[in-house]
């Protein structure tokens, strides 16, 4: 292969039906001109827009590498691939007049596009080294892009599953009887779940200090390559004194159900303080009393957190009717190849469907048409681990969900509903960040976000926990994400003027009606009827009946949640 130099260069990028084009450019005084341009058709793991100073790692093939620094992002759009002119390395150039028309108008697009993603403006780059012939640039900070012709790889490269094999079943449920037990609660067996299956990868158990401490302190885990993956919520296993006590200097503990099953073996222990003000303070950004995860995991959790290797005995099952939807990523992996889908967009949700939630992503398939996917699939992800008491119980959501498909809201043919097993934490821009790293690891490579992500009221005053605005923002900026693609969240209301639900517009905001979820919760209790298009009939209907079944408490208080 000729050897081909460049300077630090632009990178242009953008769809063109299932590959994505490069194209590298240096740049001269105020106009773009071709110095041995590279130019190869890849599909990469990587979003559609980058921010300044980005390095982009191109791997052709096992031994050769390619280091571009993006000093712009450049993402136009499928329709504009014939203004491009495209040249080989080392290859003739064709006209000057020729080249210098498309490249001014190349660099009149540069002016006038915007863009929002991940921000990179400290990276500092070491001197410049040959690589099989082509210049290197090294980062100390840098954003990894690697080529890949599938769904996005899962964080540190390789899904991790930690359900021992079939043989091994019966040996480990004897091994654990012979440990040290500790009896989980219903959220410490959701945990269990969420790290079996390898949502939480590459953890391989519940954590130890080091990651504890990274977790909280920089949202973030380094792994032994050097690189970054996210992590933003603290997945411990809290013991009392007692606990403490019994295990003495043993290294392996076993993990018991509440009806006294072996669950797990947690290898390689390690027992450290739990520091319950400072694990609540920086998850939640206060320590104000009445946080529904803190009261219920933490307030009277035990002073140790111990950490290990986790051997899970068998999957975890809840034999509540809905197990057939709880796809782990392996299997939402499969489904996705399956279905042939080249872009997976995730939409999280803990509450019933509404026209304007369908709204939303229906829109957003048709944008990832229009960007040139061929076939974009929707996973449906209602959150069912633990949630707080005036959620709606995941049994009856799922029965919305259902009503919502069979009356065409929502296409089945592209839309994979499944439950992910999480507990909620209620703790906003810190807690999305951990709902969107999981769905990567679940192979989609977009993600919806909305209004206040992960939020709640607060506790003491009446006011928001959090801004609205913060947990997209933060999106877009968290260390570790930068392979996924933010779609903020669209604002839809009932558009008065239609007669269904609409994208707001603020030019006549009269129009426009919004429905809360307290509101919606009000008219299904009261038996009332929301305005028509507001919500499917089907998926209307179960959500009066579950209002319906409920048992008033003696104080006319709904009952509290049970952990889902």
């Amino acid at each position: 292969m000729n050897e081909v130099t460049f300077s630090p260069a632009f990178v242009l990028v953008w769809p063109t039906r299932s590959c994505v084009l490069f194209e590298s450019f240096n740049f001269k005084s105020s106009r773009f001109t071709i110095d041995n341009a590279l130019v190869g058709i890849f599909k990469v793991d990587v979003p559609l827009s980058f921010m300044a100073c980005c390095l982009l790692r191109i791997s052709i093939e096992p031994k050769l590498t390619i280091w571009c620094v993006l000093q712009r992002p450049f993402c136009p759009s499928p329709s504009t691939n014939s203004s491009f002119l495209v040249y080989k390395a080392n290859s003739e150039k064709g006209p000057n007049s020729q080249r210098n028309t498309t490249m001014a108008s190349m660099a009149t697009f540069f002016a006038q596009t915007s863009y929002s993603s991940h921000s990179l403006s400290k990276t500092q780059f070491a001197p410049t080294q040959k690589v099989n012939g082509f210049v290197s640039f090294r980062a100390r900070r840098h954003v990894g892009a690697r080529v890949s012709c599938g769904l996005i790889e899962p964080d540190g490269g390789k899904l991790v599953e930690l359900v021992v094999k079939d043989s091994e079943r019966d040996s480990k449920k004897g091994e654990a009887l012979s440990l040290p037990r500790i009896k989980l609660s219903c959220i410490d067996l959701q945990w269990v779940h969420v790290l079996s299956e390898g949502w939480a990868t590459p953890l391989k158990g519940f954590m130890k200090e080091a990651e504890f401490l990274q977790t909280l302190h920089f949202n973030s885990l380094r792994l032994a390559d050097g690189s970054l993956v996210n992590m933003s919520v603290p997945i411990v296993l809290a013991i009392d004194d007692a606990h403490k006590h019994r295990i003495g200097d043993n290294k392996r503990v076993a993990l018991f159900d509440s009806n006294g099953n072996p669950v797990a073996i947690l290898n390689d222990i390690e027992i450290y303080k739990h520091p319950k003000e400072e694990r609540i303070a920086r998850t939640w950004g206060t320590t104000a009393p009445g946080l529904p995860y803190v009261e219920q995991t933490i307030t009277n959790a035990g002073n140790w957190l111990i950490g290990g290797d986790l051997e899970v005995i068998e999957p975890i099952k809840y034999n509540d009717g809905l197990d057939h939807f709880r796809l782990s990523p392996a299997e939402l992996r499969a489904e996705f190849t399956r279905r042939n889908a080249d872009a997976v967009f995730a939409f999280q949700l803990r509450n019933p469907v509404h026209n304007g939630h369908a709204l939303l992503m229906t829109d957003t398939r048709r944008r990832l048409l229009e960007m040139g996917y061929k076939n974009p699939v929707l996973l449906l992800h209602p959150l069912g681990g633990y949630t707080k008491a005036d959620d709606v119980p995941l049994d009856w959501r799922m029965k919305q969900h259902e009503k919502v498909l069979e009356d065409g809201v929502l296409d089945p043919e592209t839309t994979v509903v499944s439950i992910f097993p999480s507990p909620m934490h209620y703790a906003g821009p810190t807690e999305v960040q951990w709902h969107a790293k999981a769905r990567i690891n679940a192979g989609a490579n977009f993600y919806i976000v909305g209004r206040d992500p992960a939020g709640m009221s607060h506790p003491v005053e009446k006011r928001d926990l959090y801004d609205a605005d913060h947990g997209k923002k933060v999106l877009s900026m968290a260390p570790g994400l930068e392979r996924l693609n933010i779609l903020p969240f669209r604002v839809a209301a009932y558009d008065k003027t239609q007669g269904k639900m609409a994208f707001f517009d603020p030019s006549r905001p009269q129009d426009f009606l919004f429905i809360s979820g307290t509101k919606m919760r009000t008219l299904a209790r009261n038996k009332e009827s929301p305005p028509d298009g507001f919500m499917c009939p089907g998926g209307w209907k179960v959500l009066v009946e579950y209002y319906d079944s409920l048992v008033l408490s003696s104080n006319g208080k709904l009952p509290e949640a049970v952990p889902a």
